[in-house]
């Protein structure tokens, strides 16, 4: 995993501007990655506009997977003002669930696809 606009710390499971055990700052969000979420996000209207501040970047191998997934870390400003979560993904055909309980059968699930 990689952090870009702000780094990710697990232990205190928030945003930052450093990494905690080592002190540099996360790189920028490419323009291009930003173009991309403004452009899904304008799509989806029903949404508010965002200006991309964090991009977090997994890489999984053909046998890699990430499970039911949920943003509960995000602040109560965002939740409130219901900030879009943009999934971009690239590369092989793969499961994405997502939903608002840990429970996987009612969670929703979709194939992402590389087009």
């Amino acid at each position: 995993m990689m952090s870009l606009g702000k780094n990710w710390d697990p232990t205190a499971r928030s945003y930052g501007p450093t990494r905690p055990f080592d002190g540099a700052q996360a790189p920028t969000i490419p323009d291009a990655f930003k173009m991309i979420a403004q452009t899904a996000n304008s799509i989806a209207s029903e949404f508010p506009q965002i200006n991309p501040d964090i991009c977090i970047v997994n890489y999984y191998t053909n046998s890699g997977k990430l499970g039911l997934h949920q943003d509960k870390d995000e602040s109560e400003s965002s939740l409130t003002k219901g900030l879009p979560f943009i999934s971009i993904s690239i590369g092989d055909t793969a499961e994405f669930m997502f939903g608002d309980t840990r429970d996987k059968d009612q969670a929703t699930k979709i194939n992402l696809e590389s087009r």
